[in-house]
């Protein structure tokens, strides 16, 4: 993500907007779609967020909060497997 920053970084402030606002729109309805097809549609959904969440608010707080929850589940899937080893 940081890569991204960095070039995006470089170009002007409208066509910086308008280049975010594209791709993370066009991931965002992609992982939607793969919701009911065939496809990696969590996974689109959480990339077009994190582009989102460059330049929107409410992107950066839904990101953190899906991030929270990812660290959630990975917590209990590491208990899970200890207690399965002992």
């Amino acid at each position: 993500m940081e890569k991204i920053k960095a070039l995006l970084g470089k170009l002007p402030h409208p066509v910086r907007w308008v280049l975010t606002m594209v791709v993370g729109f066009v991931l965002l309805v992609l992982g939607l779609i793969m919701m009911v097809t065939p496809g990696p549609g969590i996974l689109f959904i959480f990339f077009g967020l994190s582009i989102l969440a460059l330049e929107i608010e409410w992107a950066r707080e839904l990101n953190k909060q899906g991030l929270q929850g990812l660290e959630k589940i990975v917590a209990k899937i590491k208990e899970f497997f200890k207690r399965k080893k002992q």
